[in-house]
């Protein structure tokens, strides 16, 4: 793809070779377990502080003890200095704006009474990142977040747009922020695309990059891709679902992204089909979903 520079693709000579890191992601009792335990006395007054703050009041499903105590720690840590409002609200998480270390950030928040707890562990279960994890909803959670830090580094590697990932504490994501003064950035179907070949091909090249580097995006449409203006490029979003080619179901998911991608291109005006992006994707290295 020619162009790829231009639009901010990492060439393939420069970006990392990811490596077969099929790591094991510890869910057990983190710092801020210790510290909900503890509820010392600074604590309990930053924990009130957030409970009084307008863009916190939200249900108790989304900030437990634990919850507030993984803020605090990530305010101990340096990586979160002050707190704005909501970015987006949904049944996994909620997002917020915040100010981190000299620059904004995005604050991501799953509640571990999530409402599609079965859903998540479709998607954990088969990933050897998380053999013999437990069946409770707070270690689905953790281990969910954990596996979108861990997906984001790997994309990241492999040379594809997505929010650089900076920390993670319990059911908390701290990434980087994308948008502007106005608010977060607008996903890929709530702009007008003036040039939707080049953004198709942006797209199915981030797709076969995180494909070579051994990941399937596994919810992929216009919804989960945003346009940043300020360096006019486009980004992934939510990879927390994002598996392994090694997982049983890899395959279904595959098709179905590019189900997806090639149905809004084709909205587009372009002639572009799901079995010619599958191609793409899986070729021409060796298709790793068919071993």
């Amino acid at each position: 793809m020619g162009q790829g520079t231009e639009f901010g693709l990492v060439d393939v000579d420069e970006a990392e070779t990811p490596g077969d890191e099929w790591e094991e992601i510890d869910v057990s009792d983190t710092e801020a377990d210790r510290i909900a335990r503890k509820r010392d006395r600074e604590f309990e007054q930053f924990e009130e502080r957030i409970k009084d703050a307008d863009q916190f009041k939200v249900e108790q499903s989304v900030f437990d003890d634990a919850t507030f105590a993984a803020l605090y720690k990530l305010v101990q840590d340096g990586y979160v200095e002050a707190f704005g409002g909501p970015l987006s609200t949904g049944k996994e998480a909620n997002v917020y704006h915040a100010l981190g270390d000299d620059r904004e950030v995005a604050v991501k928040i799953y509640r571990i009474n999530a409402s599609n707890f079965r859903q998540m562990r479709d998607y954990l279960e088969g990933d050897p990142r998380f053999e013999g994890l437990g069946g409770q909803k707070k270690d689905v959670v953790l281990a969910w977040t954990k596996k979108e830090l861990a997906n984001l580094r790997r994309a990241q590697a492999a040379g594809v747009r997505v929010p650089e990932p900076i920390a993670t504490e319990r059911n908390v994501l701290v990434m980087e922020y994308i948008g502007t003064e106005d608010g977060r950035a607008k996903r890929l179907g709530e702009v007008h695309i003036e040039n939707p070949q080049t953004a198709y091909e942006v797209m199915r090249e981030y797709m076969r990059r995180l494909y070579s580097a051994g990941l399937i995006h596994g919810d992929l449409s216009e919804y989960n891709v945003v346009f940043d203006e300020a360096e006019g490029q486009l980004v992934l979003i939510d990879l927390g679902q994002a598996v392994t080619v090694h997982h049983p179901n890899s395959r279904d998911f595959l098709e179905r992204d590019c189900r997806n991608v090639a149905s809004f291109f084709s909205r587009q005006g372009l002639d572009v089909t799901e079995d010619d992006l599958l191609e793409f994707v899986t070729s021409p290295e060796p298709d790793p979903s068919r071993d």
